[in-house]
């Protein structure tokens, strides 16, 4: 089988899949129509665990030369394929999937201040000029980015520190615009713009060791809430979650197996529901056969929750192990045994 990636100028690949043999990749990365003079693709199946049913969906990694006429500049894109016999994925059997493993890495500087920047293709085009030609790109929302760690928390956020290299954006409170992008990312400039746009604050710093984000508001049962100070001597999780949330739901034994063991150790757990408007009323039966018996507060906002926007959540379970008595968050998005072993510790001093 053969194909094309839609990337620079379009860089061919032939996939051989002999039966009972191992698959194997081949990419012309050079764009000269001979495979035999070009960097060799990984390709292989996962390792599957003892006893697992085996996994026929390969993975693997080729360079691609993305660079200009007599500049070439070598690119890693990542590939994958599921199995061609998989009933459930009949219309991606002539299909080869893959992905941009790559990015520009330095600093940029602006009124004075030094940022860690990221430049993507996201796309995996191999334009950074953003030029939009596909449908793809279309749709997407900034199909080459600059990411700016603007609060310096070494992440690059996706809300306030992730901008469209083809809109203005502003920083410190002033407006600025990508200007004279080559072609391959190596060179462009960072310029005021005479337009004037809104400065997107980032999300707060929820990380260990930091103070949790307070709030005033009242539970299901209509009882006022202040968070975290009607949990002083306790060590809280906060946990953000909904009822058609399959991975929160696969998690909730063991949120259930720690409350029973710890409760009684001064473990409390205060429930954030992102269930909307058509889905808070199964809360109650899904509480029920899940022994889910502490405090919880829905507004039947969905991801509009007033809290879980308060706190950028932008996906589920996500979870905060609190001290009630400083606000100092002990951990993040503990699960299992991870969690077990934070109370342990948290609680010892209790």
């Amino acid at each position: 089988m053969y194909g094309s990636m839609s990337i620079a100028k379009g860089v061919a690949f032939s996939l051989d899949e002999p039966d009972g043999k191992p698959a194997m990749l081949y990419v012309d990365a050079n764009g000269n129509g001979d495979y035999t003079d070009d960097p060799a693709a990984e390709w292989k199946l996962p390792e599957t665990k003892p006893g697992a049913k085996p996994n026929k969906m390969y993975m693997g990694a080729a360079m691609v030369d993305i660079g200009e006429a007599g500049k070439p500049l070598m690119v890693s894109i990542s590939a994958y394929r599921f199995d061609k016999t998989d009933p459930d994925r009949a219309a991606l059997k002539d299909v080869l999937l893959y992905y941009r493993d790559y990015a520009y890495e330095g600093d940029i500087s602006l009124n004075g201040k030094t940022y860690k920047a990221v430049l993507t293709d996201e796309l995996a085009s191999g334009n950074f000029r953003a030029e939009k030609k596909t449908e793809a790109a279309e749709d997407s929302d900034g199909a080459v980015k600059i990411m700016v760690d603007v609060n310096g928390n070494g992440k690059f956020d996706s809300r306030g520190e992730a901008f469209d290299i083809a809109k203005p954006f502003n920083i410190g409170g002033t407006t600025y615009e990508v200007a004279d992008m080559t072609r391959d990312g190596s060179s462009f400039r960072i310029v005021k713009s005479d337009k004037k746009v809104e400065e997107i604050p980032t999300p707060p710093d929820l990380s260990k060791g930091k103070s949790i984000l307070g709030f005033e508001t009242k539970d299901t049962d209509g009882k006022a809430v202040k968070f975290p100070e009607d949990f002083k001597g306790k060590v809280v999780l906060l946990d953000f979650w909904a009822t058609w949330c399959g991975p929160c739901m696969q998690e909730m034994p063991n949120v259930v197996k720690a409350y029973g063991k710890y409760h009684d150790k001064g473990f409390e757990i205060m429930g954030v529901s992102l269930d909307n408007e058509k889905t808070v009323s199964n809360m109650p039966g899904v509480m029920s056969k899940a022994n889910m018996t502490w405090r919880q507060v829905a507004d039947g906002k969905g991801w509009k929750a007033e809290i879980a926007q308060k706190y950028v959540i932008q996906s589920i379970p996500a979870t905060f192990l609190v001290d009630g008595t400083t606000g100092k968050i002990l951990g993040t998005n503990l699960r299992g045994d991870a969690l077990d072993k934070a109370l342990e510790s948290a609680l010892a001093g209790k």
